[in-house]
């Protein structure tokens, strides 16, 4: 088969589309000839030498999920069969013609949805479900805000907790990115460059927080969250060391939490992946939650994704196609 193979460390250029040796499966996995795969920045971490694959799998081909449909099963799945459709959600190896998973971490694409958009899901739809709605266990009623609201993460879990009845205040870099978000469900957008997010909502107050800046956002976020409320890191691209105000997080009884998603445990992405097909498939296909694509690029010109990837100008995901 042929995948995007990093060839060394580095800038965007490394990635080149060559051969690579067909995954083999057994036991409860499944292949699958993926249609398409979507890009994260941890992909760009990893092609950096930044973001290590996880133990066992292919750390020179990047990429955490794909569309796709299943051409082989291994003996002891179940719950597919050859000529399904599905999405998956990977630890690597998504930048290929063939990717091998197990059965527990696939779902079915919603009748709705193109290769394309299905390829958008798993990674953002599997971290928004896992941290905002189970960790932060968000309610209709309260008041959530997703830093970069514009991200893969933010348009969908605006969509979502939007669709769940909760009030959504995202931060947003430009005006336009914004707009964007206000018409994807979003209440009210804050725009970081002109605007200090802590002074737009010190009176008001949020119940939680989705945060991957980390840095000095860590007090401005402590400081606005209500008594009970619960922030939620999953990266920390300003810097992980922070000063923490122990008090503040005491007096108003906060839950400071966070996860990565990548190398957590078989049965938990299993466990996850049937939360995410009862509660959110749903919003899908009743038309309340639609994945967004800024744009589409062939597997060949994967260094080019990765270029408009790291210039922050999208709202939106990044695809890769067949």
């Amino acid at each position: 088969m042929k995948a995007v193979v990093i060839t060394k460390y580095g800038d965007p250029e490394v990635l080149q589309w060559q051969e690579a040796p067909t995954p083999q499966i057994s036991g409860d996995q499944v292949l699958i000839e993926v249609q398409a795969a979507g890009l994260n920045r941890s992909d760009a971490f990893q092609r950096e030498g930044n973001y290590p694959a996880p133990n066992g799998v292919a750390a020179e081909i990047p990429g955490l999920e794909v569309s796709g449909i299943i051409v082989e099963c291994g003996p002891d799945v179940v719950d597919f069969k050859v000529g399904d459709k599905v999405c998956a959600l990977l630890a690597g190896g998504g930048y290929a013609e063939y990717v091998s998973v197990r059965e527990g971490q696939c779902l079915p694409i919603p009748a709705s949805l193109s290769f394309t958009e299905a390829a958008s899901l798993p990674e953002t739809v599997f971290t928004v479900w896992s941290n905002v709605f189970q960790r932060g266990n968000l309610q209709p009623g309260e008041t959530v805000l997703f830093h970069g609201g514009n991200s893969g993460i933010g348009i969908t879990g605006i969509q979502i907790a939007h669709a769940l009845g909760s009030k959504v205040i995202v931060t947003a870099g430009t005006e336009e990115k914004g707009q964007k978000c206000i018409e994807l469900g979003a209440d009210v957008f804050i725009n970081y460059k002109t605007q200090d997010f802590e002074k737009e909502l010190q009176d008001e107050g949020v119940d939680v927080i989705l945060d991957m800046i980390g840095g000095d956002y860590l007090s401005k976020n402590i400081n606005i969250l209500k008594p009970e409320g619960r922030l939620i890191h999953i990266n920390a691209v300003d810097g992980s060391h922070v000063d923490l105000d122990i008090w503040k997080v005491m007096l108003k009884r906060l839950t400071v939490s966070g996860s990565t998603l990548r190398s957590r445990e078989y049965e938990f992405k299993k466990y996850l992946a049937k939360e995410v097909q009862k509660n959110v498939w749903p919003l899908i296909e009743s038309g309340k939650f639609k994945p967004v694509i800024f744009k589409t690029f062939p597997f060949s010109e994967a260094a080019e994704a990765h270029r408009l990837l790291e210039k922050n100008t999208h709202a939106g995901k990044i695809i890769l196609v067949k």
